[in-house]
């Protein structure tokens, strides 16, 4: 789960901001409208259906006993249906701004690490907890920014990028950061957690490339069904994750939440500044804002759930859900400060 399932309108709002520098003030058009509420139908829903699994696993949380060792699995169905949403153009995209880039995937890898680590410290957080806060924070950035960076009027086109390159990197990226940072708090093996990402994430997404390049025009009729199917799987890994943790949530759940605001309000807002501090220009900094503060939650929660315990995948549980609203909210903020005062 990249935050969010690849989306139906993805394609299309690549190639219609695939100018290095997307225009914010650009006017409407029939295309941008039917993407524009496809996207936000997709933010409107994906949250309601996470929250209906959270809560089901809470209500029920027999009916999703012994599926853990299916997370995996799980996560690699969306990670596949991401592939097949990716076109070369994507990779492109850095060659035209490495600078830009670069700086989305370093401002990425350190602010919310850190965010997570000193969230971790100052709320006192148990170590199973606080080594789940850290995960999320050093996992990758999640399909969800481009969408919420293509409501903002932000450049979707360095948000593509800079989301691509991240979840490329994360095997090597990844694994160290959280040993880092979270080995004070339980022991944490980064080889196997090299293993789980290339196995989960990596070789998926590749895959899923791979047939869209083979088989791109069979692909393009299907890839309207891709969004629901990743948010289909995306609601049942959540549902997992809250009924293995369903004793426990109902003691942590009001700390849990509070440390998940903090983590994705302060990533959301140290990303618009870096952005804007680079003077990369207004649409960039909303894009670095999203691309900062958005998270593969979905990975976060399938390590957490393999290398700690159910407990620690509970952070990455709620920030599936709230990432998507708060992304929502400050998206519409923007769009509508945007066209108040255009540039």
């Amino acid at each position: 789960m990249r935050g969010a399932p690849p989306t139906a309108f993805h394609h299309a709002v690549r190639s219609e901001h695939s100018s290095p520098r997307a225009d914010a003030a650009a006017p409407p058009t029939p295309e941008s409208a039917t993407a524009d509420r496809a996207a936000r139908r997709a933010v409107t829903v994906f949250p309601v259906l996470v929250l209906a699994a959270g809560a089901a696993g809470l209500a029920v949380p027999g009916t999703f006993s012994g599926w853990a060792p299916n997370v995996p699995y799980l996560l690699g169905v969306i990670m596949f249906c991401m592939g097949l949403t990716m076109t070369p153009q994507d990779f492109s995209g850095v060659l035209k701004r490495p600078w830009a880039v670069a700086l989305g995937l370093v401002a990425h890898y350190v602010i919310m690490p850190g965010l997570g680590w000193l969230i971790a410290h100052a709320l006192g957080l148990s170590p199973q907890l606080a080594a789940g806060v850290i995960l999320v924070g050093c996992a990758p950035s999640g399909t969800a920014s481009n969408v919420v960076t293509y409501l903002a009027r932000g450049d979707v086109a360095l948000s593509v990028s800079v989301a691509t390159v991240s979840t490329v990197l994360a095997p090597v990226v990844t694994p160290p950061l959280t040993l880092l940072l979270a080995g004070e708090y339980l022991p944490v093996d980064a080889e196997s957690m090299v293993t789980d990402i290339l196995k989960t994430v990596l070789l998926p997404v590749v895959g899923g490339l791979a047939v869209r390049l083979l088989a791109g025009r069979y692909i393009k009729r299907v890839l309207g069904a891709l969004p629901w199917l990743s948010a289909a799987t995306i609601a049942v890994i959540v549902a997992v994750v809250v009924a293995a943790s369903a004793d426990a949530i109902k003691s942590a759940a009001a700390l849990v939440l509070l440390a998940v605001v903090l983590h994705n309000g302060l990533g959301l807002a140290l990303g618009y500044a870096a952005g804007r501090a680079a003077r990369l220009g207004e649409p960039a900094g909303r894009a670095m804002a999203f691309e900062v503060g958005m998270q593969n939650s979905g990975l976060a929660a399938s390590l957490a759930s393999a290398h700690f315990s159910p407990l620690a995948a509970l952070p990455a549980a709620v920030f599936s859900v709230w990432h998507n609203i708060s992304g929502a909210l400050v998206a519409a903020w923007m769009s509508h400060r945007s066209r108040r005062k255009p540039g």
